[in-house]
This record gives C-alpha cells, structure tokens and sequence, in this order.
C-alpha cells in the first residue's frame, strides 16, 4: 500500500472533540513537529535497551525506522505505531553472554543469531493469528499465563541490577534513581512520559561532574571485591567517531542453545502488541482485531530484519501511544517522518559513540525501574483479568516459575546445555499450568470466576 494523507479541516486546528484520523494529517511543518515527538517518546527506551543488551544502539536506532515503515506497510496503514527496542529479551540475551563468554564480537552474532529466530517465530505466530483468530492465542496463553511471563521476564533481570551495573558506581546510580522517581511523578504530561531519558542524561552529567569533582570511582564485582579505579564516563570512542557513516553492522551466527533462551520472550511480545493493538483501535473508534496477526507478524519481520544485521528486537511501543492520546493525532505520516528521523539518527556514528559511553552506575540506576516496571505490567495484566490465585492450577505454576526466573535458577540438561533463569521459569509456567488445568479436568481459564467477558474472548 503506497501512503496517502487526506488533510484534515484546515490542517491546522483541531475542534473539540475531533481527532486526526491515521489517514489523515495536518499542514507538513505540524507533521514534522508531531513526527519529531515520537522520536523523543521512543528515545530513551530504544538506545537504553541495546546498551543493556551489549548491542549497538546506533544500529537499533536506525532499524527501528526501517521496522517501523516495514511495519505500517504490513498493516496496511490501519495501526499507528512505532517499534522500538522491546526490552523482553535483555534476560534472554544476558543468559547468552553468560553461556558464551561476553561481549566478544563472536557473541554478538550468537546474540543476533537468537533474536532472528525469535522474529521468525513471531512473524509465524501472527501469520496463524490472522488466519486462525486471535482467540488461539488466548487458549494457549491465558491472562495467567501471559502476566506470568511478563512478570518474570522483569524481575528475573534483578540479578543484572545487583551484580553488573549497581557495583559499578553506587552512589551515582542511587541518585540517578532518585532524580527518575521525582521527575516521573512530579512532572506530568510529556516531561513525564521522558522521565526515563531525562534521568539517564541527568545520570550521566553528574557523572561528568564526579569524575572531575572526586577523581575515578572504585567500581566492585558481584562477590563485593574492589577492582581498579578508573573514570565513570570515557569521551576516547566518541573523539575518534565520524559524524556521518553506517553503524557497525554485523550477520547472525544461529545457535540452537541461544535460541530457547530467547524464545519466552516471544510470548510476551504477543501479549504486547495485542493489548497495543486494541489500544489503538480504541482511541481510533475502528475495529483493528482484523490486523493483529498482520502486527504481530509485522514486529516479527521489522526484529528478523533487524537482528540480521546486528540489530535489537522491536516492540510496538507504549510511549508513542501515549503521544497519540495525548495530542490527538493519529495520522502516520507522522510515525513515517519519525522513522525517516531516526534512520538519520543510525547513520551518525558519533551520537552511537556518545550513547555507549553511557556510565554503569547510571545504566544501574535506571534498569531498576525499567525492569520493575515491566514485572508490574505482569501484575497489572492478572488485575485485569481477575486472576484467581485462590485456585492452585494457578498459583502453583505460576509461583514456582517466577521463583526459578528470580534466582536466577540454573538447570543442567547436558554437560554443553544449560536451561535457566527466564527460560526455565517460563517453561515451567507454561508447561505446568496446561497440564494441571488437564488434570484438574480444564476446569478454569486462568481468569478469576467474576471475568465472564474474559472467559468469552478466550473461548469465542
């Protein structure tokens, strides 16, 4: 489908009541303007995932433009949405590194190998969604099921929090944790919804500031042992980048033991863009369940596309529907302008180069509430939907899951195969609760007994 934009009214004002239709838009100069929001909603979240990731932000910059115009091409221009990075498989790909031995090149093709394979999956899930329904996903994931996953793929990131980033520099990453709380709830509105970058470039400058006010930070390994002194922000990689020129790109490696590390996240990226999905189609008054298998399996072909040249996963992000419901906007032409922005941003080593020098202990302040708040959206989807724990084929499974994925716990298959942490939690999720719902005689959905409408969504 070739877009096309009707102008709306006058193209400049907005009557009470009235919304820009996602075939529709204002004057160009108000587009541009608009465009350039997404942007900054999608920033933080989009360069802050592939720094914890070990990835090249530079690369998911430029990538989540091109998933994004990938991706409304796919859905025929009906779902306004932006992809960024999707923060689902920073367990995943943390499981990786471990396995594999770090952040040589040779991991990260591992790393991208896994991703890809992922997208693949997902773009095949969202091929069945638009053939078979979307109600086959809600049988094989009920809400129990999904906020499980999400849940555990949140707080099974604590560990990353606690030995890698916080150690680095402690102090800093307390105030920059500080300074996030106060600007997210004390600012509303946009100021708000960029709390997350805003206290990452606060992190950062105080960290400037530090290392010229206190001289370098004695940073600690996970045991609690001093390590040798040095700076908290290094300028050298930045020096030497060129203001213009292609990311450092990279091809896959595919390895069978990355993949099933990855591969839990899928079901959370399920979860995701349905509910954003359907997010939209409320804002817009118009029925988009038609087009969810078409944006499930756009997300799984913009992350395949993505990951194949060293790239991030993507996700249809909330941010940006936040800007929608805030201006009340939904024209894609301003999602089209924004990725053409961002493919920019990609094509600028140098920022690359500024956005990696991002200091740990900064990184540490700011990952502790990101992979808070998406173990919350976990319990925020079991709230919904009236889970009830009174039930053990809930509780049980579900329980035990996040408890492995917390530890993280470590399960030994073969002396050259491991399953542990997120993986194994939401095997044990996912496994477990089907087969005591069998056993009990499939006698509950995963939703509480107050959830009719819950109940005939999943079974219509």
């Amino acid at each position: 489908m070739v877009p096309g934009w009707t102008k709306h009214g006058d193209g400049k004002t907005l009557a009470p009541g009235e919304v820009v239709r996602p075939d529709e838009r204002l004057s160009w100069p108000r587009m541009v303007g608009f465009g350039a929001q997404h942007v900054v909603a999608m920033f933080g979240a989009t360069f802050v995932f592939p720094l914890v990731m070990g990835l090249d932000p530079n690369v998911a910059i430029m990538f989540s433009g091109i998933g994004t115009i990938l991706f409304l091409l796919i859905v025929k221009g009906r779902v306004p949405s932006y992809l960024g990075t999707s923060a689902s498989f920073v367990g995943g790909v943390l499981a990786i590194r471990a396995l594999f031995g770090g952040d040589t090149p040779a991991v990260d093709a591992i790393v991208t190998g896994a991703i890809l394979v992922a997208g693949l999956v997902l773009a095949l899930v969202g091929a069945a969604i638009h053939f078979l329904g979307v109600q086959i996903i809600h049988r094989i994931f009920p809400p129990v099921v999904t906020g499980a996953v999400v849940m555990l793929i949140g707080f099974g990131l604590a560990y990353v929090v606690a030995d890698v980033y916080w150690p680095q520099d402690r102090w800093i990453a307390l105030i920059t944790m500080s300074v996030t709380f106060v600007i997210i709830v004390l600012f509303k509105g946009f100021v708000g919804r960029i709390g997350i970058l805003l206290g990452l470039v606060i992190g950062f400058l105080l960290s400037w500031g530090a290392d010229r006010v206190f001289g370098p930070v004695t940073p600690y390994d996970a045991a609690g042992a001093a390590l040798a002194p040095r700076p908290r922000v290094n300028f050298d990689a930045v020096a030497q980048a060129d203001w213009i020129g292609l990311p450092d790109m990279h091809f896959p490696d595919v390895r069978f033991s990355a993949v099933l590390l990855v591969l839990p996240a899928v079901i959370a990226l399920v979860a995701e863009n349905i509910g954003h999905v359907k997010a939209v189609g409320e804002m817009t008054r118009t029925d988009v369940d038609p087009y969810i298998g078409r944006a499930v399996a756009g997300d799984g072909v913009a992350t395949a596309l993505a990951s194949s040249f060293g790239g991030s996963p993507t996700t249809t992000y909330a941010e940006n529907i936040g800007v929608m419901a805030a201006t009340r906007v939904y024209s894609t032409a301003a999602y089209y302008i924004a990725a053409i922005i961002a493919i920019l941003f990609g094509l600028c080593p140098k920022f690359g180069a500024l956005v990696a020098a991002t200091p740990g202990g900064v990184l540490g302040g700011i990952t502790v509430i990101l992979y808070g708040m998406i173990g919350l959206l976990g319990a925020k989807i079991w709230i919904e939907n009236r889970v009830d724990f009174s039930d053990p084929v809930n509780l049980v499974p579900i329980g035990a899951g996040i408890i492995l994925a917390i530890g993280p716990v470590k399960h030994m298959i073969s002396g050259e195969f491991t399953l542990e942490g997120i993986a194994l939690g939401t095997i044990v999720v996912v496994v477990g609760y089907h087969v005591l719902r069998a056993i009990a005689g499939g006698r509950n959905d995963g939703a509480g007994p107050q959830a009719p409408e819950t109940r005939r969504e999943a079974t219509s």
